[in-house]
């Protein structure tokens, strides 16, 4: 018999949102999630899955049921030939890279952060960088998922292909992921460099950049010309790092920190910080290599706000130059550094951003120093104004104001996705307060 808990209250990682379930299930297998969903049939119940909990927006919360996944984290199988894991869908993806490593393989690439469960990453369609890769859901190969009514469906290419394709991205409202297999590659490591340059430069030479660098992304500080560009590519170099406490953490992390919480007081200042940092940190070329999952990683620092929308590749110089301009109009509006640029391959997933077209992503932030939330809606506000104009489709785990009419305009298969939703969740079972205004 599954063992649920009262009042337990849970928090997303930037302390932006939090809920407190009517009751809180650890399932160790399949049974004890079936149980779960069976008491949630009776009692009508509603039911969110849970992974890491990094996604800065509500998509995780309920006041209904909540499932942590955590305790359902083994790796099942690999198959070393057709270099492939199947894995339970709690496995945080920084437990999975050193049982991948001692079968020589990795996963081809990664987000910011590894403290993410690989069923939450297909969840919300986690990115990184690379314009030759796709998002990380299109490395999965099958997945299983258990349904509101208890079936237990396996996907992939070649059974049950349309749940499949729409499961890849899958929101948390099909049902519960309970493996998941991954397309690997043989271990490897990367170099990464990162040197200075200009927004113009970096805008006119786009093209250019994405074919010297398999890894290509770029930080633009706002209130300024400066750019960061960073290129990470595969290598035979023994590892070394380019990281310093005291640059890094002194300074990087603590005066920054403080240095923001002034400027909560003096919005004024706010420009004169990113070009500080700037020429503090970011004017030096740096080189570091090691493993690829200790280069694609990075600590995301301290407390953040977060909008990252995905947009036509080619509206990138347009949209960047568009948000800078709109800052430079409007003194008054401030923007934290970085923004930061990347790139992904299009691919046929129905709900992914980059549904049928290579896109940019474009990540703003807001810091919150000492936990304090600086003004920033005027600045959401032109951005997403922007990413809407030139076609953006909003990153699911983060913030964004989009409703259902926004969505049916941006992803063509969204009425597809909406049948197979409602095929296989009939009562809403696992809709909430966030997917009701994407659905609803």
């Amino acid at each position: 018999m599954v063992h649920g808990y009262k009042g337990v209250k849970f928090q997303n990682w930037a302390r932006t949102y939090g809920c407190c379930p009517e009751m809180y299930y650890q399932p160790t297998s399949v049974e004890e999630v079936r149980e779960v969903l069976a008491l949630a049939r009776q009692q009508n119940k509603r039911v969110k899955v849970v992974g890491g909990g990094h996604s800065p927006s509500d998509i995780a919360c309920t006041d209904g049921f909540m499932i942590h996944m955590g305790k359902m984290n083994r790796v099942l199988q690999v198959d070393t030939e057709k270099k492939q894991v199947t894995v339970e869908a709690g496995i945080l993806l920084s437990d999975l890279h050193p049982q991948l490593g001692k079968h020589g393989l990795a996963l081809s690439n990664l987000g910011a952060v590894s403290d993410v469960t690989a069923g939450g990453v297909i969840g919300s369609g986690t990115h990184n960088t690379g314009i030759k890769h796709g998002i990380l859901p299109t490395l999965v190969v099958a997945l299983t998922l258990l349904t509101a009514d208890g079936t237990i469906l396996e996907c992939s290419e070649s059974s049950n292909a349309e749940v499949f394709q729409a499961a890849r991205v899958h929101l948390g409202c099909l049902g519960v992921i309970l493996t998941i297999t991954l397309q690997c590659v043989p271990q490897f490591h990367l170099q990464e460099i990162s040197f200075p340059s200009t927004l113009d430069e970096v805008l006119d030479n786009l093209d250019s950049h994405l074919k010297k660098s398999e890894y290509f992304r770029f930080l633009w500080f706002p209130h300024s010309e400066n750019v960061s560009v960073i290129y990470q590519d595969h290598t035979n170099k023994p590892p070394s790092s380019s990281a310093n406490w005291f640059w890094d953490y002194a300074i990087g992390f603590y005066l920054l920190e403080f240095l923001l919480w002034i400027s909560s007081f003096l919005p004024g200042l706010v420009g004169w910080i990113n070009r500080f940092f700037f020429w503090l940190l970011f004017t030096r070329k740096r080189e570091s290599s090691n493993l690829s999952h200790e280069i694609f990683t990075y600590e995301c620092r301290f407390k953040q706000h977060v909008q990252d929308w995905a947009i036509p590749r080619e509206k990138t110089k347009e949209a960047l130059l568009e948000l800078k301009a709109v800052l430079e109009t409007h003194p008054k509006m401030v923007a934290h550094f970085p923004v930061e640029v990347r790139f992904t391959r299009g691919d046929d997933i129905l709900l992914s951003p980059c549904f049928q077209r290579d896109s940019c992503y474009m990540n703003i932030i807001m810091y919150r120093p000492y936990g304090k939330d600086i003004p920033r809606l005027d600045y959401w506000l032109a951005y997403e104004t922007i990413m809407k104009k030139v076609g953006g489709r909003p990153h699911w785990a983060k913030a964004h104001n989009c409703t259902r009419k926004d969505f049916e305009k941006m992803y063509p298969a969204f009425s597809k996705f909406c049948a197979i939703r409602e095929k296989l969740d009939p009562t809403g079972m696992f809709l909430n307060a966030y997917l009701e205004k994407v659905f609803y």
